[in-house]
């Protein structure tokens, strides 16, 4: 545990990811092969089952720390972060212990089990044994909120280096329906047969974003070019007559979508798809807000299959008949894909037309009709691109439509967590219906740190109202709010829910009184609505 304490300690400190990367190395080469494992699965998103509740972890904190329910909340909201407050009010351990972060994890494992009084029995003996530093990471643990800044490329590069293999290949071990119950680090990372797994997943390849001109790519002719859509980006696998279906997030969504495994069942044997799942019906994309119904859902009724119909519009082909088609060209793997096509006679299944266009100035007159589509923009692939691993420049570019924007007045604020944890940085925008100001939106991303400081002091000094961690402020800040849809929803006052708001810029030019209305928004639901 104390190897594991240092590594997060090391990675939540530095913004360099040459530190971050010789700290991963060094953990891995000095730490057994089980804490390896559970580094790995922490770090890669399959975290343990949580143990204990908030509730209980409040409560037992502050009876041993013996302080008010009242100071505990005003400590949690000056840190901003539930696992650190309780590291820091607990008083200190009365003894050491030196047990492997797996043995920690196995504990708690065990603690999920036991009745209250020995659950809280044995978990005050364990933060009794820890120092501040170790107990903050057991907190981090239990409680699930396990960020610290490193991505799952730069764990698969310290992996590779360390272990002398290729990145790729670290990167599609890690793929896949394995937990540190049922696999060995051996067998995950070294084993030679590691693709006896039928349902593993290919690692998605990644587009970024295109900021530079279209000139800069070239002839058109060079590149393929499709739309955008708007859904789940998703893989769908069949090998021995078997069919498992991953979302980009590395979730196993077979049975949350059945419509998609009837046809998946046709393919033929040791195919692997890319694609998006999408609501979809006779032939044509249908808004997202449908598909977000059924986004979550653990059981799938008739209803839902009839109100929210899904299909599965394909990008790419990875496998085939067995064989890994990734370095193969786009041309050359199109070609199988629209043989599969062939074979697939399914309403709900289409590989993706391409965008037929002369030049790149035809190319941006069509992007903009986007929304029309029901997408987000254009997808730009270099016809001669293999499938690589993870977000790469050159090849595969995203072109997305600008987003849409509307002006709201903070109403409320909040402190904001970790680094912002003393900045009230998380706010309620409004606009206007008649003289009244009409919450819309929640926003906390889009202003520099030194904007926020700004904010933060108009804040403290124009507090009209305190509700626990919320204040509600005096109107006269204005921010240009930028989304990505649209939709109506009865669960906010407004009648409206934004997708992905965000503060696009502080409108210091502009008096509230010119912020937008609710009329405002009600047009572009009207126009840009699912």
């Amino acid at each position: 545990m104390k190897l594991f304490t240092e590594l997060f300690s090391s990675l939540d400190q530095s913004n360099k990811t040459s530190d971050k990367l010789r700290a991963l190395e060094l953990y891995f080469r000095k730490t057994s092969d089980k804490d390896k494992l559970w580094t790995l699965a922490l770090f890669t998103h399959k975290k343990p089952k949580r143990a204990v509740t908030t509730k209980e972890l409040r409560t037992w904190c502050i009876e041993i720390a013996q302080i008010p329910e009242w100071l505990f909340e005003e400590s949690y909201q000056t840190v901003g972060d539930l696992a650190e407050t309780i590291a820091l009010l607990l008083p200190h351990p009365d003894t050491k212990s030196d047990f492997s972060l797996a043995y920690w994890i196995e504990f708690l494992k065990d603690l999920k089990e036991q009745p209250e009084d020995e659950k809280k029995s044995n978990l005050l003996a364990a933060w009794s044994t820890l120092d501040k530093q170790e107990r903050f990471v057991f907190n981090k643990i239990i409680t699930g909120g396990f960020r610290v800044g490193v991505s799952q490329n730069l764990i698969t590069q310290a992996i590779a280096n360390v272990f002398e293999m290729e990145k790729t290949e670290v990167a599609h071990r890690l793929m896949g329906n394995w937990t540190p119950e049922n696999t060995s680090f051996d067998k995950l990372i070294l084993a030679k047969n590691f693709a006896d797994d039928l349902s593993r997943p290919y690692p998605f390849y990644l587009a970024y974003p295109l900021e530079e001109g279209l000139e800069s790519l070239g002839e058109i002719e060079d590149w393929q070019i499709e739309w955008k859509w708007d859904g789940i980006r998703g893989q769908i696998i069949q090998r021995a007559k078997e069919v498992f279906i991953w979302s980009r997030g590395e979730e196993l969504v077979t049975e949350k979508f059945p419509e998609l495994v009837e046809f998946s069942s046709k393919l033929p044997d040791g195919t692997v798809l890319d694609g998006e799942i999408i609501a979809f019906q006779d032939g044509s994309p249908l808004p997202f807000s449908l598909l977000q119904t059924r986004i979550g859902r653990k059981t799938v009724s008739k209803k839902l299959l009839l109100d929210a119909p899904v299909g599965f519009i394909c990008y790419d082909v990875l496998e085939f008949e067995g064989r890994d088609l990734r370095d193969q060209s786009m041309l050359e793997r199109r070609k199988i894909l629209e043989q599969i096509d062939k074979g697939i006679a399914a309403t709900n299944f289409q590989i993706s037309p391409f965008v037929e266009v002369q030049n790149w100035k035809e190319a941006a007159i069509l992007q903009k009709t986007s929304r029309s589509m029901l997408a987000e923009g254009f997808m730009l692939k270099k016809k001669t691109s293999s499938y690589e691993v993870g977000r790469k420049r050159g090849n595969w570019w995203k072109w997305k439509i600008e987003p849409l924007t509307i002006d709201g007045v903070v109403l409320y604020a909040q402190k904001g967590h970790g680094r912002r944890a003393n900045l009230y940085s998380d706010y309620t925008l409004a606009v206007w219906e008649d003289e009244k100001l009409i919450p819309f939106a929640k926003a906390y991303s889009g202003l520099t740190d030194a904007e926020m400081k700004e904010v933060d002091q108009y804040v403290k000094k124009n507090t009209l109202e305190r509700f626990g961690p919320v204040r509600t402020v005096k109107p006269g800040l204005v921010f240009e709010i930028a989304f990505e849809g649209i939709q109506e929803s009865p669960r906010h006052k407004s009648g409206i829910a934004l997708r992905f708001p965000r503060i696009q810029r502080w409108r210091k030019d502009k008096p509230i009184e010119e912020a937008n209305t609710l009329n405002d928004l009600k047009a572009l639901l009207s126009v840009y609505g699912g």
